[in-house]
């Protein structure tokens, strides 16, 4: 057998710690749209509202009436119940954090679960994809299996940019004035640029986030840099990865060893068989021993679609 259930505590703990974690993460992005804080002004006679933002920047609301009376009091309440539930939900989040490690739940690189969190905290989870080897942690935590190691092993995780999104992308990089490599150091401050491959960023560990992109159609912009930046990525043209772009989505709570969690955003199960089909029997220059591995992970997945543990 190339995978084993998990023990009955540990797929237990691991459903009540999604259900905690979800809640955050909702909770937190409600809380997010009140940042900053409303104050009332007076110049001279004249008195008004004014909203402060996360950076310290001021909108200035309008005078000070019935209406922007309401507006103030809906904002406080709600933002400090949203604070409180918050709290609530960080503490109940580090106990299922807690136990998640005494019952091994997970065993998601914690580089990954780090780089995910990085992406989601940074508003572009929806923009990318893990392809590979490492959507298998998807795949075994909503089957509730472990995968062998052997069929697991690897130092680099791939992530897919969504280029039909490219100009929602743009707009949110522009606004929050952030390169993708920045993001990245955000959850390992080491990570740099690789040299002489500028679709990949390296960590002081070896350990390598690559960037692919669909060849490039119809308008796509090519070659592509995630940003201004010159120090930026920019993601690679990869054969047949518009196959992987144009998947069904498939997402699920992954846990690293240390029992922290983030959500992943990979392909549908039955795209990644046949993909990994494609790739051990069809695809160029591909290395003998890559091969047999991508055969092997695709039979791991078919045997999980068989058994009804996966949905494709």
């Amino acid at each position: 057998m190339d995978y084993l259930p998990i023990p009955d505590a540990a797929a237990r703990q691991f459903i009540d710690s999604i259900t905690v974690f979800e809640e955050y993460q909702r909770t937190r992005k409600q809380a997010a749209q009140y940042a900053g804080g409303m104050y009332w002004k007076t110049q001279g006679a004249y008195e008004y509202l004014v909203k402060t933002q996360r950076d310290n920047s001021q909108e200035r609301i309008g005078p000070r009436n019935a209406q922007t009376e309401a507006i103030y009091q809906e904002f406080t309440t709600r933002k400090s119940t949203l604070e409180d539930r918050l709290r609530t939900l960080r503490t109940a989040l580090t106990d299922a954090q807690r136990l998640n490690k005494a019952l091994k739940v997970g065993r998601t690189p914690a580089m990954v679960i780090d780089i995910l969190q990085a992406l989601e905290d940074a508003g572009l989870a929806d923009h990318f994809a893990v392809v590979g080897t490492h959507s298998l942690y998807a795949y075994e935590s909503a089957a509730g299996v472990r995968i062998v190691p052997g069929a697991l092993a690897t130092q680099d995780v791939d992530l897919l940019w969504d280029a039909r999104r490219r100009v929602r992308f743009i707009t949110e990089m522009e606004r929050s004035e952030v390169s993708m490599l920045k993001v990245l150091q955000r959850a390992d401050a080491t990570f740099q640029r690789k040299e002489g491959q500028n679709e990949t960023a390296i960590n002081a560990k070896g350990f390598e986030v690559d960037f692919l992109r669909r060849m490039a159609e119809g308008d796509d912009p090519h070659p592509f840099r995630f940003s201004a930046d010159e120090e930026d990525l920019w993601p690679v043209q990869a054969v047949r990865a518009s196959v992987l772009t144009n998947a069904p989505p498939f997402q699920h709570v992954v846990a690293s060893a240390t029992g922290h969690m983030a959500m992943m955003r990979t392909i549908s199960p039955a795209t990644f068989v046949d993909f990994k089909r494609w790739m051990a029997e069809k695809a160029p220059a591909r290395e003998p021993l890559k091969r047999n591995r991508d055969r092997r992970q695709a039979d791991i997945v078919q045997g999980l679609l068989d058994q009804g543990l996966l949905i494709p």
